[in-house]
Parts: C-alpha cells; sequence; structure tokens
C-alpha cells in the first residue's frame, strides 16, 4: 500500500473546498493506496462529511498541543479527532519557515496527535541553503531527533514526510527532486528513524508530486507514498495522479 496525502493548504476556499470533495466522491478509487485530504479547517467537517462513505480519509493542517483553554485562534488535536480527522500534517515547512514553528512545538504536536487517536503526518526538509553548504544530514538529523527522542508509539502509526523546501511547488525555489535523490534521502531518513523505533515508519515524499512524476517516485524502493500540494486542489489534476499511482 501506498499513501497519497493531498495537501489543499489554502488554495480553496469552502466551496470550492465542498465542490471538489464531492467530485472525489463520486469516484471509484481502489483500497490499493490510502488516500488522504488535509482540507482548510473551516471546510474541514463538510468535506468530511462529503467522504464519510468513501474509502477517502480526512485529516487536519496544523494541530494545537494543548486541549483546550485561553488559546485564540487555535484548534486542538482532540477538536479535530472529534469531527472525524484520522490524519494531521505536523511540521510542515510552510509552519516551521513561515510562522515559526520550533522543533519543540512540533514534538509537543506529535505527542498531542498520538494521545488523541490522530496518525501523526511528521514532515522534514532541508532549505536550498542547508542543501548548497552540504547541511542537509544536520538539518534532517536534529528535525528527526528533537520530534523523536524518547518519544513513545506503542505500536501506534507515525508516518514521516519528506519534502525538500527547495522542491515544493509555489516555493519560488525552481528546482525539482529527482526520484533517485528522493529515494536516496528517504532510505537515510529510515536508517535515522530506526535509532528511535523498532516498529516500521513509513516515509513519504512531498515536493511537486504530480500525475506526470508519481510513478516514477512511488516505484522507488523506499517512497512509501507522495504528499502532493498544488496539484491536488484541482480535480484534472489529481484524479490522474491517483490513476497513476494505482498502476504501480
Amino acid at each position: 500500500m501506498k499513501y497519497i496525502f493531498a495537501n489543499w493548504k489554502m488554495y480553496l476556499n469552502y466551496a470550492e473546498s465542498v465542490d471538489l470533495a464531492e467530485k472525489l466522491a463520486a469516484e471509484q478509487f481502489s483500497n490499493k493506496n490510502k488516500i488522504v485530504i488535509f482540507p482548510s479547517t473551516l471546510a474541514l467537517k463538510n468535506v468530511e462529511g462529503v467522504l464519510s462513505n468513501t474509502n477517502i480519509a480526512v485529516g487536519a493542517q496544523n494541530v494545537s498541543w494543548t486541549p483546550q483553554g485561553a488559546y485564540t485562534g487555535a484548534v486542538s488535536a482532540q477538536m479535530f479527532k472529534q469531527v472525524g480527522c484520522q490524519y494531521a500534517l505536523i511540521g510542515h515547512s510552510e509552519r516551521r519557515h513561515i510562522f515559526g514553528e520550533t522543533n519543540a512545538d512540533i514534538r509537543k504536536k506529535i505527542e498531542a496527535s498520538l494521545d488523541c487517536g490522530l496518525t501523526p503526518v511528521f514532515c522534514v526538509g532541508e532549505t536550498m541553503e542547508d542543501r548548497k553548504e552540504n547541511k542537509r544530514e544536520y538539518r534532517l538529523k536534529k528535525q528527526i531527533m528533537e520530534a523523536c527522542q524518547g518519544l513513545e508509539l506503542n505500536d501506534k502509526e507515525f508516518i514521516v514526510a519528506y519534502e525538500p523546501v527547495w522542491a515544493i511547488s509555489k516555493a519560488r525555489v525552481g528546482e525539482a527532486c529527482s526520484p533517485e535523490e528522493a529515494d536516496d534521502v528517504i532510505g537515510w531518513i529510515k536508517t535515522e528513524l530506526k535509532q528511535y523505533f523498532t516498529q516500521n515508519v513509513p516515509v513519504i515524499y512531498g515536493g511537486s508530486a504530480t500525475a506526470q512524476n508519481v510513478v516514477s517516485l512511488l516505484a522507488q524502493e523506499t517512497i512509501d507514498g507522495v504528499l502532493p500540494g498544488n496539484a491536488s486542489t484541482k480535480f484534472e489534476t489529481f484524479v490522474p495522479l491517483i490513476r497513476e499511482a494505482e498502476t504501480i
């Protein structure tokens, strides 16, 4: 099984989100892959309702680590779980680099998600500057260590997403990560994860995944799925991506 995780970010408004969910619900996708949609918070409950009788799950794009209280603007992992979420993106590069989330913040969000039954999708990745200065392994090692050291999974599902910041669509960097390079880095990440966990931890790739490259990505030995962003927000680009992935 491969994972197809669609991060809709803040591309779609409420009506557009529900409309796309309805179109996806009308399609017949195989159970060969696990498809999860991460809509905006305002659209999430209705998107979940539209997809509730399909094999497509729903996740949160971000969570607060506190269960409830005087935290204006925050939505807790427990609250997302209560409205039907099964997954949560944690530590996406845009949360790190635009909103200033630290490795310590991310660790608390992972713990909160695990505690309430959400599967954390823990995002790691290096910047173009890291890459040019040969600091990729240093950056990834630090992100993984501070999130995973002493973390008790107790057989709960935990997924890592490798998303090189320089390869993310709309990041205005303009470089693509080849399937071979992604495979090599994800293999290294899996070796690192063995220092912290005895159970298998899937690692997926995020960074401009499309219908045109998804087969070559998923055909690699170590890549367990993809996390498309912009390509997942349009019916005419997302459905072909899913169909191509079904051929693997």
